[in-house]
């Protein structure tokens, strides 16, 4: 009279298939992998850290920001278009001639075992070319705010 379930075919399955879906995922994460380096602006290089952590200026992320770098074999690099000394002033001219006056602004990204020498010198040419605002940037140094201040006993 009732109907019985034989032989297990034509059933419903309550369980989720997630073989698709970690498929998906592992694409995914291949493209953010592959996508990561094309996304940085610049040349990497060591940055010194600052004892202070002051203010960041925004302005250093924007895309029409000028930015040289230094690396620590000496080499100047404007974004990431390797560039001779002879050369520096003439580049940054191109690029602060549409700008005004509040933002002509260069930023210097130096590595730590840059030599000071090769520092102050691009300094001087970037002033040789009518830049009055410099930026040195630093890396922001992680925990420098959450240190706790010495304890001291008191007087007895």
């Amino acid at each position: 009279m009732g109907m019985s379930a034989g032989g297990g075919s034509g059933g419903l399955q309550s369980d989720i298939n997630v073989t698709p879906m970690v498929d998906i995922m592992l694409v995914l994460l291949i493209i953010f992998m592959v996508i990561t380096p094309f996304l940085q602006q610049g040349v990497s290089v060591a940055l010194p850290r600052d004892m202070k952590s002051p203010d960041e200026d925004p302005a250093i992320i924007k895309p029409s920001s000028v930015v040289v770098a230094i690396t620590k074999d000496g080499e100047l690099y404007v974004g990431k278009k390797k560039i001779d000394k002879e050369q520096l002033k003439t580049e940054i001219n191109e690029k602060m001639a549409t700008k005004q006056d509040q933002d002509r602004i260069v930023y210097i990204r130096s590595d730590v075992e840059a030599n000071y020498g090769a520092v102050v010198d691009t300094i001087n040419l970037i002033r040789d070319s009518g830049i009055d605002q410099i930026g040195l940037v630093a890396d922001k140094r992680k925990g420098a705010e959450a240190a706790p201040a010495p304890a001291t006993a008191p007087a007895s």
